[in-house]
């Protein structure tokens, strides 16, 4: 059924997303390309968790590790049919693809272990993931130059959903990383107003969930809900700021 195809990772849309759409719309040139890379982008995202989620009951000798088999090889494929002719046009795509290729192993090490909610887990799918920003816009003609303080700002961003959703569903209750969430927030709005002072009200916000919502039995669904609408904010103040 289509359901067991979506990898079931809702938080990973927005930041497989946002940065993508930014370093598109940000480049003077957005076009087909991005089309056809953006599809090869989240099919890879899908072949790679079904991959792994093989990986990781395969380790432990249940039948269910089948149920991933055929969507790894799927997706994989189709985002090879997507992603290949723009690799033959654009080159440097595989020099992109490489770079993000030590994030792929650590999250594939981690998901054999059975530790894929690990905090450093985590932060290693946000770091190419924001990094797509600048292949994005490099495919549109924009240089690293013009777009890597938007790509530091999903960075900042991205990066703080990780311990803060944690404080939420997994780690509620934990003080330790209810001081760690507050802390990184706290030096993350300073940071994102030196980017840009436009980005000073979206991570306001963001230290304000991060101080005032863990301890509260928030649904999974309406952590998401919050998530979806701040990485909104993020893109729309993004685009007409950089």
């Amino acid at each position: 059924m289509t359901y067991r195809w979506i990898p079931d990772q809702h938080g990973a849309w927005a930041m497989l997303a946002v940065p993508f759409l930014a370093g598109t719309f940000l480049s003077p040139r957005p076009g087909w390309a991005h089309a056809a890379l953006f599809a090869a982008w989240l099919l890879g995202y899908a072949a790679a968790f079904h991959a792994q989620q093989w990986l990781r009951l395969h380790a432990r000798g249940l039948r269910s590790a089948r149920r991933h088999g055929v969507p790894a090889v799927v997706c994989g494929a189709a985002a090879g049919a997507s992603g290949l002719p723009l690799a033959f046009a654009h080159s440097w795509l595989l020099l992109a693809a490489a770079a993000a290729l030590p994030f792929l192993a650590v999250n594939t090490w981690y998901a054999w272990r059975g530790r894929e909610r690990a905090l450093a887990n985590g932060l290693a799918a946000v770091v190419p993931a924001c990094g797509m920003l600048l292949v994005a816009a490099r495919l549109g003609g924009l240089g690293p130059g013009g777009a890597w303080r938007a790509a530091a700002a999903c960075l900042l961003y991205f990066a703080g959903t990780v311990p803060y959703v944690k404080t939420m569903i997994r780690e509620r209750g934990s003080a330790g990383y209810r001081r760690a969430s507050v802390g990184y927030h706290a030096a993350a709005v300073p940071l994102a107003a030196a980017l840009s002072p436009w980005l000073t009200p979206v991570f306001a916000a963001c230290l304000a969930r991060a101080v005032l919502l863990p301890g509260r039995r928030l649904r999974p669904a309406k952590v998401g809900a919050l998530e979806l609408t701040l990485s909104a904010a993020l893109l729309t103040t993004l685009l007409p700021t950089f």
